[in-house]
Order: structure tokens, then sequence, then C-alpha cells
């Protein structure tokens, strides 16, 4: 008795993978590492009245329709830091991917090492450069978890 050829276009179909998250929508937004000259790297306490309030995050924020993650990166961090940087100066590093209640984050992480400007919280949100050693010891969101072990990984 031979056994069938695995691969083609019915296999695929028959050996679907179920959707693990049924009815959530996909949200698409974009953080950073920046990272100064002394190798330490940005954080921003998420401000009262936001979901997941006095939690630190990695600077970003969601990507617009139409929008590139570098285009939603360059319009966040002069919104909410008051810098300007631009799309040669964000390398892309890592990515998240996480499953709340009510919808998927999908969050590329992007690396910047260079902008313009002092960054000052525009919104009242806390900053704290903080060494790559260290981040464990800031409450994060959920979804920024996972990017600490690849940042202390990464950086001196």
């Amino acid at each position: 008795m031979s056994s069938p050829v695995l691969g083609g276009a019915q296999d695929r179909q028959t050996a679907a993978v179920p959707d693990p998250a049924p009815g959530k929508r996909l949200l698409l937004v974009a953080a950073v590492a920046l990272i100064d000259a002394d190798g330490r790297v940005l954080l921003a306490q998420r401000p009262p009245g936001k979901d997941m309030a006095g939690l630190w995050e990695f600077p970003g924020g969601k990507v617009d329709p139409g929008e590139t993650p570098e285009a939603a990166l360059i319009r966040e961090l002069d919104e909410e830091l008051g810098i300007q940087t631009w799309q040669s100066c964000l390398a892309p590093l890592t990515f998240a991917s996480h499953a709340y209640d009510d919808v998927h984050l999908l969050m590329p992480l992007f690396a910047c090492r260079r902008w313009s400007g002092v960054p000052r919280g525009q919104e009242g949100q806390a900053l704290a450069w903080v060494r790559a050693q260290r981040l464990r010891d800031y409450p994060m969101p959920p979804a920024d978890v996972p990017l600490v072990p690849i940042l202390r990984d990464w950086l001196p």
C-alpha cells in the first residue's frame, strides 16, 4: 500500500489550523526602543484614564489605515514625546503577538538610536531611561513583556 504525497492544496485545506482568536479583530501597533548614547532604553508610563494605566511600555501607538508602522512611529514620537526621527533611523528588531480579551495585538518593535529633540511626555506620561538588564523592574502590559529578553540579549 502506498502512502499519499503530502503538500498539495487539498492537504493544506484539510490540515488547516483553526483560528486561535475567532471574533477578535487584529490591532496593529508599532513600538520603538529608543536607545540613548549610554545604551539605555526609554520607557513611558501609561497615564491615568487609559487602559492599563500605570504600566510602563515602549513608546509608539496604533497604525492608522493606509499607514506603515514606520510612519506611525514617526507621527507618534512627535505627538507623544515631541521628538523627530526618520524612517532610515528605525531598524526592525522583533515583534510581539498577544491575545487580549477583545483584540489580538500585533506589535513590531523597532530600535532607534537617532532622533532630534529631547523626549518629554507630551500627554502627561512619566518617562524613564532604563538599562536593558533593569527592564523587568518595570511592570508592563502583557504584550511588551516578551520583548524584554530580546532587548536584554541585544543590548550590552
